[in-house]
């Protein structure tokens, strides 16, 4: 059907003549309200957006002479953001004479790995920039 025809018969009906996919040969259009058909997308996208879980990143930090108790904590902190859902990032800052011995700090990042209850995926295996060691975390689950 032409264009014109369409756009008469929309007229006639008062409503709107919407193209639905105008890259196709011949474009594909509808008959519709389109007052009522923006309203209806915009409802949908607000309820997507709301139903939507955002992912947060949390960060532990923690030092080459951490003691037992305080990883113990940390690490219990980890595993509850990680059963939340959130991603957790690990990083030990070296500073001094720590960044001459880098795997002290990974000891303690494996230390702490050992320690963490929640099931998790390891995102980002530790890596060493510059003077601090990261690693990332997160849910298993997903």
């Amino acid at each position: 059907m032409s264009a014109y025809d369409a756009q008469m018969i929309a007229n006639e009906r008062g409503l709107d003549l919407v193209k639905i996919a105008p890259q196709a040969v011949p474009p594909t259009c509808k008959l519709m309200d389109y007052d009522k058909f923006r309203f209806d997308s915009i409802k949908r996208e607000k309820e997507a957006k709301k139903n939507q879980k955002i992912v947060k990143i949390k960060e532990v930090q923690l030092s080459i002479l951490i003691d037992v108790g305080d990883i113990n904590v940390k690490a219990k902190r980890a595993s509850q953001f990680i059963e939340d859902g959130d991603k957790v990032r690990v990083v030990i800052r070296m500073r001094g004479r720590q960044n001459k011995r880098p795997e002290l700090g990974m000891k303690v990042m494996e230390q702490f790995c050992g320690l963490i209850t929640a099931e998790y995926i390891m995102e980002q295996a530790p890596t060493i920039e510059g003077n601090t060691i990261k690693l990332q975390l997160a849910n298993e689950k997903k």
